[in-house]
């Protein structure tokens, strides 16, 4: 048996929110007696804020980190979110609920998709969603705990969370430091590697060397270590996913607060509203292909709907990932790893997620070859996921109103998108991998929201009574209608449990 020669020190390269939850992870997982943990972070650079609404992933790592969940909203400002609601994506003056948790149960032994479709081609008009139970209660504003409503017609509904950016990289901050993660202010003027490309030390701005086992790179899209310093190439998906620009702006808090985030197609791209208690969060991400940085900022600023609290700023991205996200001595994280879009806020959860495995795959000091090609091959797999998912909302538009929509509609997609999209045409099968972020109840949300429905159901369906699936579905429409009813409006919800500051 060999002996392990392990990392006694892991330097994390930027702050941010990518920085402070590796540095959270790393801090809750690993004994500071047996590794030290150090986060180097220049003032200057500050928090991008573009992720600001989470998937439920997000609420998980709360959790797993013991951080108390009412603390924590409490603190970065947080309102609740059920899922996306989609504007004028298929048409014009048409819309669309992408909901979190469960759409349905099994009737019998049958999956509950199969049986809704088969009733949809005997005339039944139910909506998909009217069978979510986070649709049904985002559409009448409402929320409750759904873990204290398990074993109810809701029991399925799952959340994320709405939350401030800033607040959150203060909260974490505070968080690492209580279990001794230590933080050096400076800028890195030199990176020092030893003569295998291993990565040796930093040389700080005012001479100050940092040497570490092990360097995690958080600093956005100058990827300092993996990209200038280690020279890893990185596929850019431009083609798939055209927009490269972002115009960011806050406003004054809303009087009510939907528990969900709306997603506006427009000329050129798209533009969100999150619901904050303390603000509101607006963003135009569009295609500088299609659209000049002048042209955002007025459609941006002439949508808003409540008084602005700060300057529209401009935030410039390629979509794509690093061919390799973990490198000899080097793990990427957030920006510096690659970027897909907010559409479907995954930025965040594809933080967590780099840092859940990189715990999983944990090395020594020789950082075996074997585990970094298992990770890139995991987090790569990841990142497509969510490329192909997002790509999905584009690329099955029926507008073709703008020179950006038509782009869309024609465009080529990635191979393993056509392949998913010919599977459900035909079937109504969603392709599903191991542990996979977007479950079958996502996908045929975005189908069924952009008009796609499968030519057929599964002929096995036929070996069940119709009129069985049929009185299923309409008790169970009933029964999440009239339950939700009698939950509390999502804002009557934030008051009653949360201090307003």
């Amino acid at each position: 048996m060999t002996n392990i020669n392990p990392i006694k020190k892991i330097v994390i390269v930027g702050g941010g929110t990518s920085g402070w939850i590796a540095a959270s992870m790393l801090s809750y997982h690993l004994k500071s007696d047996l590794c030290e943990i150090e986060l180097v972070e220049s003032e200057d650079l500050g928090t991008i804020g573009i992720g600001e609404s989470t998937i439920p992933p997000v609420v998980r790592l709360i959790q797993n980190l013991g951080i108390d969940e009412q603390s924590f909203i409490q603190n970065t400002q947080a309102c609740f979110k059920l899922g996306i609601k989609f504007i004028d994506w298929r048409q014009k003056n048409e819309s669309y609920f992408h909901p979190f948790g469960v759409i349905g149960k099994r009737i019998g032994s049958h999956d509950f998709y199969q049986c809704w479709l088969k009733a949809t081609m005997q005339g039944d008009a139910s909506p998909l969603q009217d069978f979510s139970p986070c649709s049904v209660m985002a559409e009448q504003e409402k929320f409750f705990w759904p873990t204290q409503l398990q074993n109810t017609p809701i029991g399925g509904a799952s959340y994320a969370v709405h939350l401030d950016a800033k607040l959150v990289v203060e909260y974490l901050r505070d968080y690492a430091y209580e279990r001794g993660v230590k933080r050096t202010e400076g800028t890195v003027e030199q990176v020092v590697q030893y003569e295998n490309g291993n990565i040796e030390k930093l040389i700080l701005k005012n001479g100050q060397e940092i040497h570490g086992d092990f360097f995690v790179d958080c600093t956005g899209f100058k990827a300092l270590l993996i990209g200038q310093t280690l020279k890893v190439d990185f596929e850019d998906w431009s083609k798939y996913l055209p927009c490269d620009r972002a115009v960011v702006v806050k406003t004054e808090a809303q009087e009510k607060r939907p528990p969900y985030t709306t997603a506006t197609a427009r000329k050129s791209g798209w533009s969100w509203k999150i619901p904050l208690r303390n603000s509101t969060g607006h963003g135009y991400v569009y295609s500088s292909q299609f659209c000049t940085d002048a042209e955002a900022k007025s459609t941006l600023l002439k949508n808003l709907d409540g008084p602005r609290i700060n300057d529209p700023h401009i935030i410039s991205f390629t979509t794509g990932y690093r061919k390799k996200m973990w490198e000899k001595n080097c793990l990427s994280l957030g920006l510096a790893s690659g970027f897909v879009e907010p559409l479907e806020s995954t930025s965040i959860h594809l933080i967590a997620r780099g840092m859940d495995f990189f715990l999983r795959f944990f090395p020594d000091r020789d950082c075996d070859p074997s585990l970094i090609k298992e990770y890139n091959r995991r987090m790569a797999a990841d990142f497509e996921e969510v490329r192909d998912f997002i790509v999905l909302h584009y690329c099955t538009t029926q507008r073709e109103d703008t020179d950006f929509w038509r782009f869309c509609k024609t465009m080529e997609l990635p191979e393993s998108l056509q392949e998913r999209i010919a599977l459900f045409k035909g079937h109504g099968i969603v392709r599903e991998g191991t542990d996979e972020l977007f479950r079958a109840s996502s996908w045929q949300s975005i189908f069924e929201g952009m008009g796609i429905r499968p030519n057929k159901y599964c002929p096995r369906v036929d070996n069940m009574d119709y009129q069985e699936i049929s009185d299923t579905l309409k008790m169970a429409r009933q029964a999440i209608q009239s339950m939700v009813k009698n939950l509390p409006a999502h804002d009557e919800f934030l008051q009653r449990n949360y201090v307003e500051d």
